[in-house]
């Protein structure tokens, strides 16, 4: 337990003396301060990778076939997000709550017999549309017959990757949790793309599509044999257990979390490209994409600190983990504020660079930047949430959100446009952070805003 002093004296620190202590790693906390750098150095590297390789594939492309492909791959991450069943999440909680009391035989159960489960489920959902596509395929546009049956084929190892994700993340094994799906995968995207382009081979959505497949394929086995090996070499042995009842109530509402995340980061897309052209849809994505590098920062931070708060959660060590959610809440939002005061002075040429016309959706960018900046404001409090036994909250929350943001989409898109579209996202970002502060301080007894000055249980009344 941390003294009152040593709380007090946490809660002194100026986010600058917070950010430094973030940078050098150093603190009661400097395991998870070292591990939120690794995780923004990679998102960083990430998100400059992700970048480039969207620009290339926009001129490479044009804008109508690059609007297929931004269609295309938004399902893809709509379905292999939902596909682990929640899963993914439930073992950042689980693995260090095994990992704490020592459980090491449902710990074994768990890494085996989820990642089975899976692969199970992702690739009967991949059956299931490729079935749908065999049996609608006359009432769908040819342009997105091709695509979408590949895009299909990426499901299981998507899937597969993401849950291992959630595993590494578990053990704060960064390295292994990141590396993969955010940059062996989109370098292995942009290789194969760059390959085809040399080769003269047509460059259409089923091109890249297809560099998909390869790309996500090879990404999801390299980190299971890194994975594995560290499993091997790290982890105690014991005789497999299972305890799938208590792992599928506990997924269940992380599977709505999930499920209401991936409609907040892609419904806008998702309804654009229905409402409007694959032209308006790939100026929408690119704007939206450029000012929502920001994300990088939240998730870094999430993904660093998610086994702390499950540790200090199961403790129940109160004073520790507000002076920890407070510097949480520094780390998001300082650097996020600063990511979206030099994209948005560099917003129009980062536009160009996907094409002359990407330049109308700056406004995007400026209206976007509001929801993600007040997120920031909040830290990762959907995380604090999830790691606390608090899911079923965290999931009400998320989906007030997400269908604040759909309604809102329908409603505005058609008179509005892409206009219409970034404010519902935005209002919806907004939405979801006031909520999240507010069932973390009325629920939890703690203040989770980046104001909040005083350590110690946050006062209710």
């Amino acid at each position: 337990m941390s003294s009152p002093v040593q709380t007090e004296s946490a809660a002194r620190r100026t986010p600058i003396a917070v950010v430094i202590d973030l940078l050098k790693g150093r603190g009661a906390n400097g395991r998870t301060q070292r591990d939120a750098l690794m995780a923004f150095t990679i998102r960083v590297a990430s998100a400059a990778i992700l970048y480039v390789s969207q620009v290339a594939l926009a001129r490479w492309m044009g804008t109508y076939e690059y609007g297929i492909y931004v269609f295309v791959w938004s399902w893809v991450l709509v379905l292999g997000g939902l596909a682990p069943l929640g899963l993914s999440m439930a073992m950042i909680r689980l693995v260090p709550e095994y990992s704490e009391n020592r459980r090491f035989g449902l710990l074994h159960g768990l890494l085996l017999g989820g990642r089975l489960l899976v692969l199970a489920s992702s690739t009967l959902i991949a059956l299931a549309g490729l079935l749908a596509l065999w049996l609608l395929g006359d009432r769908i546009s040819s342009h997105y017959v091709l695509p979408v049956y590949l895009a299909l084929v990426c499901l299981p190892m998507y899937a597969l990757s993401d849950s291992q994700d959630g595993i590494g993340r578990g053990f704060a094994w960064m390295g292994i949790a990141l590396l993969s799906p955010y940059i062996v995968r989109p370098l292995l995207l942009l290789a194969v793309m760059a390959t085809a382009y040399v080769a003269e081979l047509p460059m259409v959505a089923a091109t890249a599509a297809g560099a998909a497949v390869i790309a996500t394929w090879l990404a999801a086995i390299l980190q299971f044999a890194l994975l594995q090996r560290r499993i091997s070499n790290d982890i105690a042995p014991a005789e497999r257990a299972y305890d799938l009842r208590s792992w599928l109530g506990m997924s269940f509402p992380l599977l709505v979390i999930s499920g209401c995340e991936l409609a907040l980061q892609n419904a806008d897309v998702l309804i654009i490209s229905r409402i409007l052209t694959p032209l308006e849809a790939a100026i929408y994505f690119a704007a939206a994409k450029t000012i929502g590098l920001v994300s990088f920062i939240h998730y870094a931070v999430g993904s660093a600190v998610a086994h702390r708060y499950s540790t200090l959660g199961t403790r129940g060590d109160h004073g520790a983990l507000q002076a920890f959610v407070r510097d949480s809440a520094h780390w998001t939002f300082w650097p996020t504020l600063v990511a979206i005061g030099g994209l948005l002075i560099l917003g129009k040429p980062l536009l160009w660079l996907f094409g002359p016309q990407f330049t109308a959706g700056y406004d995007v960018m400026l209206i976007l930047a509001a929801g993600f900046l007040l997120r920031a404001a909040m830290g990762p409090a959907d995380m604090l949430l999830k790691m606390v036994g608090q899911q079923v909250l965290c999931a009400a929350i998320l989906i007030v959100a997400a269908a604040t943001n759909i309604a809102l989409c329908f409603l505005l898109i058609p008179t509005y446009g892409l206009i219409g579209a970034a404010t519902a996202t935005s209002l919806a970002l907004i939405v979801m952070g006031i909520l999240s502060w507010a069932s973390v301080f009325w629920r939890l007894g703690l203040n989770v805003s980046v104001w909040h000055q005083r350590s110690g249980s946050a006062s209710r009344h």
